[in-house]
């Protein structure tokens, strides 16, 4: 069944299936919630750089790129996009299990539409726990990054490795495919990235979202150098390289002293404002079950 011929009947049949996927230990896992979110609203500024790390790896990537779900195209629905991928990640740490579940079965019925053709490059399938893992792992280790550069690094523990994996487990990866403790992720991340390729395609597609050119043309012609010099900043020194990218000495200077002066307002924020927009997502999440409206 490829991307081109899937039906709305058929959409609905492997969403559904894909409720039932990983049933073990759902309940429990659905319970975990990350309480330490005082970097949340910071970490937006690595949100592009985060978005790389994922679509580099070739079954992400093409899987995005050639989505037929228009209405999640970045390039198509900017607003729509960013509001769905910053809600998803707000109800992975920190919804309620009925409101994980709620936004899971929302999500898997764009995702049923994800899957390759017989003309793709690579295979893949929006459902493949494996893609899941390497997207939550990109997740992960951001907010390992986030520690380092903004926050405390002695919060880099092995119960925060832990509780990451409900980035994965929020969808089909199953509790046991998170490597089993900080050593194996290492293990994992070292080995995934030396396998990554980053065809010229893909390459490209995600040039045009450091230079913001989903943005609209005010946005794109005023943040374009901002976005670069971040995006390139946070963007890991082996996905630089694999990008062909790398930041010029004022953009170099410019990240450092950015940052410097960010650690000491992330101090002085109420708590609201450092947990924002994710809070004002989860209002808005909680509104449109309210009301009916559609959660994705």
């Amino acid at each position: 069944m490829s991307a081109e011929t899937i039906t709305t009947s058929q959409a609905a049949d492997i969403a559904r299936d894909a409720e039932t996927m990983p049933r073990s230990r759902r309940e429990e896992l659905d319970n975990v919630v990350i309480d330490d979110l005082d970097l949340l609203g910071i970490a937006l500024l690595a949100g592009p750089a985060n978005v790389i790390m994922q679509l580099a790896l070739p079954a992400v990537g093409y899987g995005v790129y050639e989505s037929k779900v228009h209405s999640g195209n970045l390039f198509k629905n900017p607003t729509k996009r960013t509001r769905t991928t910053l809600t998803y990640l707000a109800v992975a740490a920190t919804g309620s299990p009925e409101m994980r579940k709620a936004y899971r079965q929302a999500v898997n019925k764009s995702h049923a539409y994800v899957r390759s053709s017989e003309a793709s490059p690579v295979k893949y399938n929006a459902f493949d726990p494996k893609l899941q893992l390497w997207v939550a792992a990109c997740l992960y280790r951001g907010w390992e990054d986030m520690q380092r550069i903004y926050g405390d690094p002695a919060k880099i523990t092995e119960e925060a490795y832990q509780q990451g994996a409900v980035m994965g487990t929020t969808l089909q990866m199953p509790r046991d495919m998170w490597p089993a403790t900080r050593v194996d992720f290492e293990a994992y991340w070292q080995s995934t990235i030396a396998a990554i390729e980053i065809d010229d395609t893909i390459r490209e597609h995600l040039l045009a979202i450091v230079r913001l050119d989903f943005a609209y043309p005010a946005i794109r012609l005023l943040g374009r150098w901002y976005s670069e010099a971040m995006t390139i900043g946070f963007l890991p020194p082996e996905f630089q390289e694999k990008m062909r990218i790398a930041p010029t000495p004022a953009q170099r200077r410019f990240f450092a002293a950015h940052n410097a002066v960010a650690r000491q307002l992330i101090k002085v924020l109420p708590k609201p404002l450092r947990e924002f927009p994710f809070n004002l997502l989860l209002a808005d999440l909680n509104w449109r079950r309210r009301t009916g409206r559609p959660l994705v």
